[in-house]
């Protein structure tokens, strides 16, 4: 964060403003000054870019240009405020795509001069992990938080100071980033994660055994190259009407290879961490079938668990202005020069 420290008194808490365009959402939330969410709004591009079948990040940068500022307005009307209410502006810094980075950057940067506010750069993984706390935040700490998306599968130990420590993370492909490889495989439509839940609730996912890779014994990373692989391998050796007749016992069998490594490595860290506490963040914590595998076990084991709304889980305004609001109140302050990083990894030093 390019960023200078002033004394926390000098901002006095009111509504602001959050924007994220981190990659193919164009989105802004306002927050009251208690915290609570005002509004939330996404302009999502799946429609520019399913034919594509993943990503464009040009097509992404252009669209955000055209969305930013009615979706920014929207927010602050859907609120009941004025530009003129809000006291400080949010934005994703990254990590993400550097161009859509940068339109969010700096329309934000020409925001917060305009209405002479303070404007800070969050990390967009800080912003999953402060949404856990949105719809709950009396949701205890210490805690575990698994943050699981298109681009990051990591674990973390949240210290009840609110300092994030690493525990693990992927050493090849995501778990969405595996979703939408395998959504590809399978013929499916872009974007691949809700399109293998959807196909999945119709197969048997004991039918087609998947490979689990849990890596060596105690380690808290995770690795879903080799599954992929075995899917391709799978469909390679299956002929066209093979495929059609087993295509939802492949979608339910290969989506019970990710969730379970996800489930059983989340727990393992919740118990070697001596925490009582789980939250699960990120796009993928949308999927179904790790809801309930994570409820289910949660319960088992009478650990507290926050799953945010589905609303939350996706990429979000909401939870950009959350962990923003946090670093206002902390004194933390951007300059005017800001610029987007693409591969920001963040301090994760503030609390929930």
């Amino acid at each position: 964060m390019t960023s200078i420290e002033q004394p926390a008194s000098t901002w006095i808490p009111g509504p602001i403003l959050g924007i994220e365009t981190s990659c193919d959402e164009t989105a802004a939330s306002a927050l009251a000054a208690d915290g609570s969410v005002l509004s939330n709004v996404i302009a999502s591009q799946h429609d520019v870019h399913r034919r594509f079948g993943g990503v464009v990040p040009e097509l992404a940068s252009r669209a955000h240009v055209e969305s930013v500022e009615r979706v920014s307005a929207t927010a602050l009307e859907q609120a009941g405020l004025a530009w003129t209410d809000l006291v400080g502006i949010a934005v994703t810094q990254g990590p993400g795509l550097a161009g859509a980075l940068l339109v969010g950057v700096n329309y934000a940067k020409a925001l917060a001069y305009a209405l002479n506010i303070p404007v800070v750069g969050v990390s967009h993984l800080e912003g999953h992990i402060a949404s856990a706390w949105l719809k709950d935040p009396a949701f205890p700490l210490p805690c575990v938080v698994l943050v699981v998306s298109g681009g990051h599968t990591h674990l973390y130990y949240k210290n009840p100071s609110g300092h994030c420590r690493l525990l693990g993370a992927t050493r090849d492909d995501a778990a969405g980033e595996a979703f939408d490889k395998g959504a590809q495989l399978l013929g499916l439509e872009f974007p691949g994660g809700p399109a293998i839940d959807r196909l999945a609730r119709q197969g048997n996912p004991d039918t087609i055994a998947f490979p689990r890779s849990y890596l060596k014994n105690g380690s808290h990373d995770f690795s879903f190259s080799g599954l992929k692989t075995s899917l391709l391998y799978k469909l390679q050796a299956m002929d066209d009407q093979s495929r059609m007749a087993n295509v939802a016992d492949l979608a339910a069998g290969y989506q019970e290879a990710i969730v379970s490594v996800l489930v059983e490595k989340s727990f393992a860290a919740v118990r070697s961490s001596g925490a009582r506490a789980l939250a699960v963040v990120g796009g993928v914590s949308a999927n179904s079938r790790l809801r309930a595998l994570l409820q289910e076990r949660a319960t088992s084991e009478s650990l507290q668990l926050s799953l945010p709304p589905l609303s939350y889980c996706t990429d979000n305004a909401a939870m950009i202005a959350a962990a923003g609001r946090q670093a206002l109140r902390t004194g933390l302050r951007a300059s005017l020069d800001m610029d987007a990083h693409a591969s920001l990894s963040g301090s994760f030093s503030l609390s929930g």
